[in-house]
């Protein structure tokens, strides 16, 4: 019996997540879809969002990549995708090529060509034999903005916005609230389709306020989330990053809730080592209605960074119950 999946993240996050559950799909008969956050803007994606206009390309990039076939052709071809031009010195004159991924620059140039972002995406999936689909959020680009106490370091009480997903994710004082623009951005049809047929709601880890959260503000997404018969789990990250300093483990359960207050949660998936002292984090998943499970899913080398055998490892007997 196939298992239906809808991850929700992007970048890093939502990379590592995907990689995991490509290596259990075999085992438990995965349709696995990815949905992807849409407000970069960042590098590469910045300056095509600025200068084309479009999706911000580079998270919808890497999970498509994350996702892409085994066979040798199509793992070159997630190589190109991922390949980043290197500036080439010629004078005075600027090159236009140098940071972007070759892969930005495709789906950049496929959702001109197509004229709508999910068959640009599902073309680019067909060229990398992607083994999943990957959906953005919404068709149209989001902002994100966020009241940030302490942005100024010299001003350690005082509240300002901070306007835009890079230097929300790269703020040193204490994000209060968070906010898209448009406020009420309308959700990619197939992502809410997506959703309500799904068997497993699945968020992080990753960027909590860029990559996670963004995903409970787009309000056709949360009402479809909170009505899916799905259950759903929670990834946790292994460590904080610029934009949650401050904020516990069992915070970052807790903004959830405080961002989408029907959300019911049925399993937190947790790194012991990362958790620490598990009870207060014990006692927020259940405040969710969720069990807290802890594995080792992080790799050796000491880096905050999740495994992909790992993750995947500790996903199956989660995924697979009850089957």
């Amino acid at each position: 019996m196939t298992t239906r999946v809808v991850a929700f993240g992007g970048g890093h996050g939502l990379s590592a997540s995907l990689r995991a559950l490509r290596r259990c799909a075999p085992e438990l008969d995965l349709n696995i879809t990815a949905v992807v956050t849409v407000g970069d803007d960042g590098g590469s994606s910045g300056r095509l969002r600025a200068e084309r206009g479009g999706l911000p390309p580079g998270d919808l990039r890497q999970a498509l990549v994350a996702l892409a076939g085994d066979h040798p052709a199509t793992r070159r071809s997630a190589g190109l995708f991922q390949h980043r031009f290197t500036e080439v010195s010629r004078g005075d004159t600027a090159d236009g090529l140098a940071g972007h991924a070759v892969g930005n620059l495709v789906l950049c140039g496929l959702m001109e060509l197509l004229g709508d972002p999910v068959t640009a995406l599902e073309h680019a999936g067909a060229m990398l034999g992607t083994v999943g689909r990957v959906l953005p959020m919404s068709c149209q680009p989001v902002g994100i903005e966020a009241r940030v106490r302490g942005a100024d370091p010299d001003r350690p009480d005082e509240v300002r916005t901070v306007t835009g997903q890079h230097q929300v994710a790269i703020t040193t004082g204490r994000v209060e609230s968070l906010r898209l623009t448009p406020a009420e951005p309308e959700a990619c049809p197939e992502a809410v389709e997506a959703i309500g047929a799904a068997d497993w709601l699945i968020f992080g880890p990753g960027s909590w306020y860029t990559s996670v959260l963004p995903h409970l503000l787009v309000p056709q997404l949360a009402e479809a989330i909170v009505s899916s018969p799905a259950r759903r789990l929670v990834t946790l990250n292994l460590a904080a990053e610029k934009e949650t300093l401050g904020l516990s483990v069992a915070d970052h359960l807790a903004a959830l809730r405080w961002y989408l207050p029907k959300l019911k949660v049925d399993h937190v998936l947790a790194d012991a080592k990362a958790v620490g002292d598990p009870d207060p984090v014990e006692r927020a998943a259940e405040s969710l209605g969720a069990r807290l499970v802890l594995a080792p899913v992080a790799v050796t080398d000491g880096t905050p960074r999740h495994d992909p055998a790992a993750l995947g490892a500790a996903l199956v007997p989660v995924l697979g119950a009850d089957r």
